[in-house]
């Protein structure tokens, strides 16, 4: 039995597609058909059904078997996602008729999704190229599988389109709307988030240079920076609105407030993290504070000043959409959701959320790709 390694989830999806085959019929038409063979029915998985089947329990027992890692994962990957796809469209135009074997068979090509995740997991390239490959593919799959559970649900049951459209619903309304989307991008982003982003944080690091050297403003500021830190945004937005005016400049205002603190408080304590004995090695060279400041203190804390900054690239764009709520022209992704949220456009909504979820991923990870890149010395780079 060398040759046989099961896996819990290879075994679990098995054991669901033989409860599905069991049940018998996967949607309320092919049910009908069933009770009533002299009538006429079109239903879903006519011709698929026995091979969606075939192929998750074929997938499941090959990945039992001892075979080189990569092979079992390009397996697993290839039965559960071609029985995913043929689940979702198999569904299309006979939504909310799934039954109970439709929900198990859709169980069991996830799990062999997560056996492929954990076996991909579990490879160790020598090739750097082929380590950063799983690095994007892993969490790739990941997310892929959520899109698919949420499609395939949504469709299956027949969730109201008003309370969870389906991602293929949404891809289609970020498709048909880009110049819309373009245009809140441009309002929201590109110039509130973007200019209130370098402005707060820039003034948070200077602010902090200033509160290290003078102890009178260190000991005053980071008190009220707490305070301020705790402020809603819904209390801040509306005054910023009346002081600045209903364009992005009231908007930028609000991400100034929101990330001018979490840079001050970081990077005063990233000043303080360099050790007693570097600061005395420093001393007996004879170096003042601002050598000092540059050589030793700043790249010690710079992995705390790219932590605000991280940081901030969300709340920078949380701040903006929800100050867009409270006053705004007729454009901005803030604006475009309170709107269609009252015109009961859920798609538009969602849209909305999904660029606005892409930007921010973007936005993290250029600053994540820049901190790599200047702190590589840092233990916790050179260890990822």
């Amino acid at each position: 039995m060398n040759w046989l390694k099961p896996s819990w989830q290879a075994v679990l999806a098995i054991l669901l597609c033989l409860i599905a085959v069991a049940l018998g019929a996967m949607s309320k038409p092919e049910a009908a058909a069933l009770a009533d063979p002299a009538a006429s029915f079109n239903y879903p998985y006519l011709g698929t059904k026995g091979l969606m089947f075939g192929l998750a329990m074929l997938a499941a027992l090959i990945s039992m078997i001892r075979i080189p890692p990569l092979a079992e994962a390009v397996v697993l990957f290839v039965g559960a996602h071609l029985v995913a796809w043929l689940l979702i469209s198999g569904i299309s135009g006979f939504e909310a008729a799934a039954l109970a074997p439709y929900f198990l068979l859709l169980t069991a090509a996830w799990l062999l999704g997560w056996r492929c995740v954990a076996v991909l997991s579990g490879l160790h390239p020598m090739a750097s190229s082929a380590r950063s490959a799983l690095r994007l593919i892993i969490p790739a799959i990941f997310g892929a599988w959520i899109l698919i559970l949420w499609e395939a649900v949504t469709r299956g049951a027949g969730i109201p389109f008003i309370l969870l459209p389906p991602p293929s619903a949404i891809g289609a309304r970020v498709a048909s709307s880009l110049p819309v989307l373009g245009a809140d991008v441009r309002q929201t982003i590109f110039k509130a988030v973007i200019f209130g982003y370098v402005v707060g944080s820039g003034a948070g690091f200077i602010t902090a240079i200033l509160a290290d050297r003078v102890p009178f403003l260190r000991r005053g500021l980071l008190p009220i920076g707490n305070m301020v830190s705790a402020l809603p945004i819904i209390g801040v937005a509306p005054i910023m609105v009346m002081w600045f005016g209903f364009d992005w400049q009231s908007k930028a205002a609000v991400v100034i407030i929101m990330t001018f603190f979490p840079m001050l408080v970081n990077t005063v304590a990233g000043l303080a993290a360099s050790g007693h004995m570097e600061r005395d090695l420093m001393r007996t060279y004879a170096s003042g504070y601002w050598q000092t400041l540059l050589k030793l203190r700043l790249p010690a804390a710079a992995p705390f000043i790219f932590n605000a900054l991280k940081i901030n690239s969300t709340l920078a764009l949380i701040g903006a959409i929800v100050a867009e709520f409270f006053g705004t022209p007729v454009v901005g992704m803030g604006f475009r959701i309170s709107t269609e949220v009252g015109r009961m456009n859920i798609d538009m909504v969602w849209a909305e959320i999904a660029v606005a979820a892409l930007a921010g991923s973007v936005f993290y990870g250029v600053v994540a790709l820049v901190e790599r890149a200047v702190t590589f010395w840092h233990p916790s780079v050179r260890g990822g």
